[in-house]
């Protein structure tokens, strides 16, 4: 249940009157230009933490004060410091005893990354968890001070919430578990996509930094092998590791590990700048969208290394300017704010900031619009809405919508990226949270997106790249900035829900 509601019958009433679109809409030469400076290669992937990141927020600050928005962060400034901490892989040796006998398995199976930059730790007891967690969420068996190895794979018996291999090494870890080591799916290409992503660089919120002291992940093969050196046989603990009851294995083998770790502690930051309201008490309207992407994103061997995620999300940053320099040309109610947040690409860590840390009220948003990855879909398309049926204003956005000649995509699929956006960090706090636009309505359009360019150096600015949409989708924007910043027009009920 959200913590405000509405007297819905008179907010859609008041939709049903005209809107009156912003005079010319914004063009997509706008919205190239943007996307042209923020998609560069001088910009670098945008990666938290490099120069790349010191130009793009100097840059949306710069402009965000040329539409005429005011600094917003708590020290008076444009930014808001996020402390993170980036972990990379370094070095590690693993060896088994069994009853007094050394046990050796191929190095390039498994990586290991630890807490700290020097890891080292003798006679660990070794563990096979299954899925990590029982049908109730708690963990299998005693994991306190173990090597658990736990399959990233699902089973039928999780709950929605324990569907995330992340969120059952999470309750390995609470549960006391020295070290957790993921096991890849038994699929062509699975080991070794994995292996891939665990190379790369990692970030960590500070203040969410509840890692296990080493967390790593293993092949299928690997953890065969494991299971055959310790006498139990792998289909069978696989059939049992998928019923509820599951107990955990103790494989009677020890471990001595040593990790070496590059660990680097620094301060990335969110921009927020503000349109002030002339009714103080009533509520805010919230802009976000990252600004973050992969950076330098390959070998020094490609001849492309450089991932400038133009869709992801340039075009957002593209639609967030547009929209404040449109709505900073009358006065409003409530105030607007605009955040562009880091680390998005590393698991929301920017919104979660955020949301820990806001620089007012989360209880005072009336409406947060999270805009990412606009730029995918032609004009005309339908507009979707991601949390979709999560808070009471589907109807007065669709009406909006309407208003401007958009039909609506009127399915839930898109809520299957609800988790994967910044608004999800907020949503979570009870903050009303959606994503609106046509990127998110066609599914399969978007799906051709996610398996080609995106998260890749081909994510650049094109003559072809979509960006009707987006303008349209930054029209839609600038009016539910006007109409969720009208306390006439959106009244909620203080007393909450």
């Amino acid at each position: 249940m959200m913590r405000k509601s509405v007297n819905l019958f008179a907010a859609i009433a008041m939709v049903l009157t005209p809107v009156c679109a912003h005079a010319a809409g914004v063009s997509e030469q706008q919205l190239r230009a943007h996307i042209e400076i923020l998609a560069s290669d001088e910009f670098a992937g945008r990666d938290p933490g490099t120069e790349g990141e010191a130009k793009t927020i100097e840059y949306i600050a710069a402009d965000w004060a040329k539409a005429g928005l005011k600094p917003a962060a708590a020290d008076g400034s444009w930014f808001e410091p996020v402390p993170l901490v980036r972990r990379s892989l370094g070095s590690s040796q693993l060896s088994f005893t069994q009853k007094g006998r050394k046990l050796k398995f191929a190095d390039n199976e498994i990586v290991m990354i630890g807490r700290d930059q020097n890891y080292s730790k003798q006679r660990l007891s070794v563990m096979f968890a299954g899925h990590g967690v029982n049908a109730d969420g708690k963990p299998v068996g005693d994991v306190s001070g173990k090597l658990v190895f736990m399959l990233l794979a699902e089973a039928d018996f999780l709950s929605e919430e324990m569907k995330s291999a992340a969120a059952r090494r999470d309750v390995l870890i609470d549960a006391g578990a020295e070290a957790v080591v993921l096991i890849a799916d038994n699929e062509p290409g699975s080991w070794n996509s994995i292996r891939r992503r665990s190379a790369l660089p990692r970030l960590e919120l500070v203040s969410r930094d509840s890692r296990a002291a080493v967390q790593g992940a293993a092949s299928a093969e690997y953890i065969v092998g494991l299971a055959t050196a310790a006498n139990r046989d792998w289909d069978k603990l696989m059939r049992n590791a998928n019923k509820a009851d599951f107990p955990g294995v103790d494989f009677e083998i020890t471990a001595d590990l040593e990790v070496s770790t590059r660990v680097e502690r620094f301060n990335s930051h969110n921009v927020i700048g503000k349109i002030a309201g002339r009714k103080k008490g009533n509520g805010a309207v919230l802009y976000m969208g990252h600004w973050d992407h992969l950076g330098i994103c390959r070998p020094e061997s490609a001849e492309d290394r450089i991932c400038n995620g133009a869709v992801d999300n340039a075009s957002g940053l593209a639609v967030l300017s547009e929209v404040a320099k449109a709505l900073r040309k009358k006065k409003h109610d409530r105030d607007i704010y605009f955040l562009a947040t880091t680390a998005e690409e590393s698991g929301l860590l920017g919104a979660y900031a955020y949301s820990e840390k806001p620089v007012f009220p989360l209880e005072d948003i009336v409406i947060a619009l999270n805009v990412d990855t606009i730029a995918v879909a032609p004009r005309g398309a339908k507009v979707a809405i991601i949390g979709r049926g999560t808070t009471s204003l589907d109807p007065m956005i669709e009406k909006i919508a309407e208003k401007l000649g958009r039909k609506i995509e009127r399915s839930d699929d898109a809520n299957a990226f609800i988790r994967r956006q910044d608004g999800w960090a907020l949503a979570q706090k009870g903050v009303p949270a959606v994503m609106v636009g046509g990127a998110f309505a066609d599914i399969d359009l978007l799906q051709r997106f996610l398996e080609g360019d995106y998260h890749g150096p081909e994510d650049e600015l094109t003559a072809s790249t979509p960006l009707g949409g987006a303008a349209q989708d930054a029209d839609l924007h600038i009016e539910l900035g006007k109409f969720f910043a009208n306390a006439r027009k959106y009244r909620r009920d203080k007393t909450g829900s």
